[in-house]
């Protein structure tokens, strides 16, 4: 049987994920905050399900949880990082700043980085790190698309030295746009995809093992919008 850690299993796509991979028959590494939650996938998840209560914006302990976790499931052949934060506040607070980089940014560079350490000694794996389309430009979120960059272009580094060092370690960057969770906020969204139809999109790309994939597809015309608008033209919307 094969064998997926989810960081961030507990709510919106990383739990949609996990029933996804549980009726596919995988043994499911579950991570998130809250333990209540996780007990109840152990619970109502009809596979084996290991447990392990992990907040990533304490990066030391983060990752002695995710290798314990790594450790408790014999090994690993998929991490899929859907731990995220997001919010939209014109103030700015710096507060609120801070804590999106400590957990969009330094959190999930700690799991990744842990993560392809295990698949370079093991010598294959997967990861998949949950991204946005706000990855592609800066906008009303400073912090937020910044991070998101972030995550895309450390998973594409990732991708680089797996090739370089002929190992068969796929990344795979998923780029949703407007997924009904916590983190959608505002009042102008469209084609908004709820976690199930999201995570079944994600299950299905990773299946192909693609190192890219927007989420839900026809997000892919935003995408391209977004990086060929003129700066002017970016800024009315």
């Amino acid at each position: 049987m094969k064998t997926v850690i989810i960081v961030g299993a507990t709510t919106g796509i990383g739990k949609a994920l996990a029933e996804c991979y549980a009726e596919d028959g995988w043994v499911i590494g579950a991570a998130g905050r809250r333990k209540a939650l996780l007990e109840e996938l152990q619970e109502t998840l009809p596979t084996e399900v290991i447990i392990q209560e992990m907040d990533v914006a304490d990066t030391p302990t983060a990752r002695l949880r995710f290798e314990s976790l790594v450790s408790a499931a014999g090994g690993v052949d998929l991490v899929v990082i859907t731990a995220g934060i997001g919010y939209i506040d014109p103030s700015l607070p710096w507060e609120k700043e801070r804590e999106t980089i400590a957990v969009n940014v330094e959190g999930f560079a700690a799991i990744a980085h842990a993560a392809f350490r295990i698949f370079m000694e093991q010598g294959y794996g997967h990861l998949a790190g949950v991204s946005s389309i706000a990855a592609i430009r800066g906008g009303a979120s400073p912090v937020y698309n910044a991070s998101k960059a972030f995550v895309s272009n450390y998973l594409q580094g990732i991708r680089y030295l797996a090739a370089k060092r002929g190992l068969p370690v796929y990344v795979t960057d998923i780029q949703p746009g407007f997924v009904d969770t916590a983190m959608a906020q505002g009042d102008r969204l469209f084609w908004v995809a709820s976690p199930e139809k999201a995570a079944r999109q994600i299950f299905k790309a990773l299946e192909r093992r693609r190192s890219h994939v927007y989420i839900t597809r026809r997000w892919r015309l935003v995408g391209w919008l977004l990086k060929v608008l003129p700066e002017p033209l970016y800024h009315k919307l």
